[in-house]
């Protein structure tokens, strides 16, 4: 008999607890979390910070929640950490799945969970599409047009869920949010398709641009760690349930700016 779907939350939510303890983590838990020593976390930069993405200036450190959030998991293990700076959440799959990162924080779909293990969600996002000035698109049913020219980030959950939606037009990939925002600048294309927490400030650099309402695509933003380091899961889970039972989710938001979103509630995913 298999058990059943709750009981299977209980033991995994009493493992996560249990990975807790207020002398740090054990010995087996720091060397699965960072087994070079320090811990190596996977960031993306955009032009402005959102609930996932970070800035990053010529000769600066990374700046934005999972920075925030990165460092304190680090000062909690008793390592030091390295921050690598990537252009798209697909990037940060590849390298955590190859084990050259130890811990990075991105949206949840289906393909990811076959190739990293998630731990729980820190926001909720829904993704939508931002169109250029001067476009006659209104909603998301506009964008579905043959000739409509939408783009959207290389390997991430928010392209390949447009894929999915779209049947009369094709979503082509590119590779940062930077390079979409000269694109929609240059009206090379029509629409990008992104999360909305991110658009608002990506809308301000785009003068008559516009967010569409609704969303195609509803998922977390969650912690991850490579496969089969389960000891690492275990204090990935109990982290980041304490850093929004504490406040540090909220604080991380509201110092990157962000003090409209709201911290996911308590779960295990």
């Amino acid at each position: 008999m298999k058990p059943f779907p709750f009981l299977c939350v209980l033991l995994f939510s009493t493992i996560a607890e249990s990975a807790w303890s207020s002398n740090g983590p054990t010995k087996s838990q720091r060397e699965e979390a960072a087994p070079t020593g320090k811990l190596r976390v996977g960031v993306v930069s955009a032009p402005a910070r959102s609930a996932f993405f970070v800035v990053k200036d010529v000769g600066s450190e990374p700046r934005g929640v999972t920075v925030d959030l990165g460092k304190e998991l680090a000062r909690q293990l008793g390592v030091p950490v390295e921050f690598f700076v990537v252009s798209s959440s697909g990037e940060l799959v590849d390298a955590l799945s190859s084990a050259t990162l130890d811990v990075a924080f991105m949206p949840i779909d289906a393909q990811r969970r076959e190739r990293v293990s998630f731990g729980p969600t820190y926001f909720i996002i829904e993704s939508t599409y931002i169109v250029r000035s001067g476009s006659d698109i209104k909603n998301l049913s506009d964008v579905d047009r043959p000739n409509v020219r939408v783009i959207g980030i290389a390997n991430t959950a928010t392209m390949r869920a447009a894929s999915r939606s779209l049947k009369n037009t094709t979503i082509v990939a590119v590779r940062s949010v930077g390079e979409a925002t000269e694109m929609l600048r240059a009206a090379a294309v029509d629409a990008f398709a992104l999360t909305h927490d991110a658009l608002p400030a990506l809308a301000v650099r785009l003068p008559g641009s516009r967010i569409l309402d609704g969303s195609f695509l509803q998922t977390g933003i969650a912690i991850a760690v490579p496969k089969n380091r389960p000891n690492a899961l275990a204090y990935a889970t109990a982290f980041m349930e304490d850093a929004k039972a504490s406040g540090m989710v909220r604080r991380a938001f509201d110092d990157a700016g962000l003090k409209d979103l709201v911290v996911a509630p308590p779960s295990v995913q």
